[in-house]
């Protein structure tokens, strides 16, 4: 006998249908799994085999052949456990049920009871794309399952409730009415805890207002990591849309709690300096997303930016500028979001001394030279805002009067986000870091004075296109910032001012050093 069972595949982050066909015929025993299965997927035929055994049901006699469609995409992971299990039960004769319009995914124990799987948001997606009105899952991949409109989810512990469902009307709760909700969200550190850098503490306001890229520059010990760390708490929280996609990536890297609904604060990442490009950009087989997908829609931070391989950092560049990366291997392509607010502390040579005001540099200016100049130039000019963190003094260290808090600064970063949105509503764009050159022709208009200021600066420091381009950007929000239409030259002398530090660290006459 002959059946077929719908399931769903996962290609990147993007689902995709999967027809499971069973065909049990009288013969010498035998399992044949076709449709391009990976090792995991090959090892459903024991867990089904055990699972059955335990639900009371026997294992079929003669030949069973399982059909994976469309063949000629790779499957992969255990998530085929659960429909090949059924459309075994109906191929045998064992049992009849109405499956139509209906999805399945699950891992199975060999006791019956479902595992979770990777990907599931993605999959109930295209699902409802695809026409699906039910989807059953894990209970663990419930969460993701409820952020889904306009299909009915069930997640369920075992095989044994589905069969309930199908053969004797067990009623089971949906996805929505379990009111499944994301874990407690560790406390994020507030900014009112650092002391002084208030120059740095403004340009991050500017960067988390419109989405710029920031390095901070400076010896050890003047709060660098610190600053960095306490820049999601000055973001403004993440819309639906985001929520879905910042869900969906994490979900497909397996990243996502169990029983996790939607993710609703930005992500913060912040890999060791001793991560491979792989491990930043993606990649294995088949590709998973790496950590410059899993901090999409928030902030990646690499500390001590030199001390990672060259490979690494060069890997930033096209997502930096494109907002996706695309990994090929021979196992497939997969194209990944990456979107987010980079930000870079470093210090300015190998014994991070170099320009303290007391404590004197180790390093030879060769040694100094060679340090920096492992941040390569373009990488350089993708980074927006670049800020000395120079030491506190002692009388604002051990001032006893609070900073402004996180929550204050947010304020007026979510009332810029809004004119942001306002502005480019039609166009689809989220914030200033994201126009392209058309559309800064169009939105950023200077003032005349602020047009002289700036012809003067590009003269003067040599600006490239790009960062010609990303200074008008930054201009525009500290614009935004001040509720200003127009720019003004106050803000293109700040948004320069951002721009002065590469020309002290990377182009210095080393017989100044």
């Amino acid at each position: 006998m002959f059946s077929s069972v719908l399931s769903m595949g996962i290609s990147g982050i993007q689902g995709y249908l999967v027809t499971v066909e069973i065909d049990c015929q009288r013969g010498m025993p035998q399992f044949d799994l076709v449709g391009l299965p990976d090792a995991a997927v090959k090892e459903a035929r024991e867990r089904v085999r055990s699972a059955l055994r335990n639900l009371g049901y026997p294992w079929p006699e003669g030949r069973v052949l399982v059909n994976l469609a469309p063949a000629n995409t790779r499957k992969t992971g255990p998530l085929y456990d659960l429909p090949i299990l059924l459309g075994v039960l109906m191929a045998s004769g064992c049992c009849e049920m109405d499956l139509a319009g209906c999805a399945f995914l699950g891992e199975l124990s060999l006791d019956g009871r479902l595992r979770p799987v990777t990907g599931a948001l993605s999959m109930v997606l295209a699902a409802r794309e695809a026409g699906i009105q039910k989807v059953f899952l894990p209970m663990e991949n419930g969460g993701e399952g409820s952020a889904v409109p306009d299909i009915t989810v069930y997640p369920v512990s075992s095989a044994r409730e589905i069969l309930g469902y199908f053969l004797r009307g067990v009623v089971l709760p949906t996805a929505r009415e379990l009111s499944f909700s994301p874990p407690p969200a560790p406390p994020v550190p507030d900014l009112a805890d650092v002391r002084g850098q208030e120059n740095a503490k403004r340009a991050m306001e500017v960067a988390a207002a419109g989405g710029h890229n920031i390095l901070f520059i400076g010896p050890p010990g003047t709060g660098k990591s610190m600053l960095a760390r306490r820049l999601p708490s000055i973001l403004p929280g993440l819309s639906f849309q985001e929520a879905l996609e910042t869900t969906q990536v994490h979900s497909a890297a397996g990243a996502l709690p169990h029983g996790a609904s939607l993710l609703e604060a930005p992500p913060f990442r912040a890999p060791h300096h001793t991560i491979s490009p792989a491990g930043l950009s993606g990649g294995g087989a088949p590709p998973r997303p790496g950590e410059i997908s899993l901090a999409h829609n928030g902030v990646l931070f690499l500390d001590e930016l030199p001390e990672f391989p060259k490979g690494a950092m060069e890997a930033l560049r096209q997502p930096l500028e494109d907002g996706s990366i695309t990994i090929s291997r021979v196992a497939g392509q997969a194209s990944f979001p990456s979107r987010f607010i980079l930000a870079a502390a470093m210090n300015p040579c190998p014994c991070g001394y170099f320009g303290h005001p007391t404590r004197p540099c180790r390093c030879s200016p060769v040694k100094v030279a060679a340090y920096l100049s492992r941040i390569s130039g373009p990488l350089l000019d993708r980074l927006d805002i670049h800020v000395e963190v120079p030491p506190v003094e002692y009388k604002e260290m051990s001032g006893q009067a609070p900073g402004e808090s996180s929550a204050v600064i947010r304020r007026r970063v979510e009332a810029a986000r809004a004119i942001q949105r306002e502005r480019y509503r039609e166009l689809g764009v989220g914030c200033n870091a994201r126009l392209d050159p058309a559309q800064l022709r169009r939105f950023c208009v200077l003032t005349p004075k602020a047009q002289e200021l700036l012809g003067q600066a590009y003269d003067k420091l040599g600006l490239s296109g790009r960062s010609y381009d990303r200074l008008l950007r930054v201009s525009r929000t500290i614009a935004d910032l001040a509720g200003e239409e127009t720019i003004q030259a106050e803000a293109v002398a700040e948004a320069i001012q951002y721009r002065n530090l590469d020309r002290k660290y990377w182009q210095p006459d080393l017989r100044e050093l």
